[in-house]
């Protein structure tokens, strides 16, 4: 039998309200890939902080390379060689790769004076040596969201990690940086022996990379089973305790006039460099047009635009026949339009308010739940919140929690059930399951098809393809700020649609021309 590096043996967290762990006993193998699935709040995320030390388990015990864990600070795990790559990346946008790598370690010249050069040198030895390439001198904040994410493993693998930890480690990858990924992690568990603990929903991922599955529910460990035991469905039902369909979801309705109206739009980004370059779409009422494109392609800057977020260089955007030139988001809100933006924590929730002042938020002025918009009607917002809690499933110790402390899939659906109570005309939805659960997403999908089939436009980006191609009438590819192909629901081939998301279409394209 291969040891055992890391045990839990009857573990219990107690939060005010919540018991996040209930009586967990695991064993975690050296050298082996373990994932650990379950819905939001089953307790995934709770049981791998108790071992990265952030939380002190209420009850039983932890053993780590079979020594019993005496000190919960997260300087032991790591001196332990635990690395955990948090869900919410913990990186200073303002530092260089390598300034964030050796944070707290910094090379130093004559041991007094930080020795940058030699910090990138150490930095680039590192990306070589695992294949995680990034540039050492690039700087955070203008790198993509999937470099960030190698920048946050190559920090836990700098400190000596041989047992990492990764939360939802693709929640923001696309299909190929999610391969990388994956054949990176392989690679070091075969070449290095390490351990990899991996936290996802993503149960194709599962059946991709583990060796073995733990499945909790309501903060239990449900069972552990060997991958070639199990399916997905398999997994899904332990997961919520039913089975869980994603049937064909029912399309009705005719498509209708035209909600959003975008014609030779030019967006610059963050650094004055043209991210949209001469885009014009439209989307009618009653369909669902999907954008498919990789992270860093123009699609941010594009839906910022559209919701007033972002100013436009060039071109027009039109929202129910208004042009939106010069609107604040609140004017383009005002237009019939709601939106679910792709950072939950930067735009899409307030993380000191409670669950149920950011459900109000954009209606607390509304008759029904103010006086006069300056006094609350403090029962009947309660009341509401109340009742988009329990129909949006979240789960945190109730609707007075601080959103800042639930799990990212209910900032999630926090987020979710605001927008979607509006019951605008419009929609545009950026990531709308992005670390949500297996029968959230089930559940998600049927809203969002349910707005569709009444008639609401939307527009949709994510980063999981799969999801574009499920929900979406029509699909159009961005590549460098310009749309490459468009394509009917029905007639789209996975392999081919990932061509033109690429650039090699277009690029072929230009050589013919």
């Amino acid at each position: 039998m291969q040891e055992a590096i890391v045990r839990f043996d009857h573990v219990s967290m107690q939060f005010p309200g919540v018991l996040a762990n209930d009586d967990v006993s695991l064993e975690i193998q050296k050298g082996e890939i373990f994932a650990l699935v379950g819905e939001n709040g089953a307790g995934k995320s709770t049981l791998m902080n108790l071992l990265y030390g952030i939380h002190t388990p209420t009850s039983g015990e932890m053993y780590v390379k079979g020594q019993r864990i005496e000190k919960y600070e997260p300087s032991a795990a790591i001196a332990s060689g635990i690395g955990m790559v948090h869900q919410h990346f913990m990186l200073v946008p303002s530092f260089t790769v390598a300034q964030n790598i050796v944070m707290s370690r910094e090379p130093r010249k004559a041991g007094i004076f930080y020795d940058l050069r030699q910090a990138e040198r150490e930095v680039e030895k590192l990306t070589d040596e695992y294949g995680l390439h990034v540039d050492p001198k690039a700087v955070v904040g203008e790198i993509s969201v999937g470099l960030q994410q190698r920048v946050e493993i190559l920090k836990t693998l700098y400190r000596g990690a041989d047992i990492l930890i990764l939360d939802e480690p693709t929640a923001v990858l696309t299909p190929q940086e999610t391969e990388e990924l994956f054949q990176v992690i392989r690679r070091i568990v075969a070449e290095r022996n390490m351990t990899v603990i991996i936290i996802t929903h993503k149960l194709y991922e599962v059946m991709a990379i583990a060796d073995r599955v733990g499945v909790m529910r309501q903060g239990r460990l449900i069972g552990v089973e060997k991958k070639t035991n199990v399916n997905e469905r398999i997994l899904a039902s332990m997961m919520v305790g039913r089975e869980v369909l994603f049937d064909q979801l029912e399309r009705k309705g005719e498509r209708g006039s035209v909600l959003i109206d975008v014609k030779e739009a030019y967006v610059a980004d963050n650094r004055g460099l043209m991210a949209v370059n001469g885009m014009s779409f439209q989307v009618h009422g009653g369909e669902i047009l999907g954008i498919a494109a990789i992270e860093g392609n123009g699609q941010s800057e594009l839906i910022e635009a559209i919701t007033g977020m972002r100013p436009l260089e060039k071109g027009e955007i039109h929202v129910q026949g208004q042009s939106i030139g010069g609107m604040t988001p609140g004017q383009v809100r005002s237009l019939g339009l709601a939106h679910i933006p792709e950072d939950r924590i930067a735009t899409g929730i307030s993380v000191q308010s409670t669950i149920t002042e950011n459900l109000i938020i954009g209606k607390h002025r509304q008759s029904q739940f103010s006086k006069k918009g300056i006094h609350l009607r403090q029962s009947t917002i309660a009341r509401y919140g109340k009742e988009l809690f329990d129909k949006f499933d979240l789960r945190g110790a109730g609707t007075d929690t601080k959103a800042g402390s639930l799990s990212g899939g209910n900032m999630q659906k926090v987020v979710v059930a605001r927008e979607f109570s509006f019951d605008t005309p419009i929609l545009v939805i950026s990531q709308p399951t992005r670390g949500v659960d297996i029968g959230a997403i089930e559940f998600i999908h049927h809203q969002i098809m349910e707005k569709r089939n009444q008639g609401c436009g939307i527009l949709l980006v994510s980063a999981d393809l799969d999801e574009v191609l499920r929900l979406s009438d029509r699909v159009i590819t961005i590549y460098e700020g310009r749309i490459t192909k468009e394509f009917q629901a029905g007639a789209i081939d996975k392999m081919e649609i990932s061509y033109y998301m690429t650039g090699n279409r277009e690029k072929e394209g230009r050589g013919d021309a």
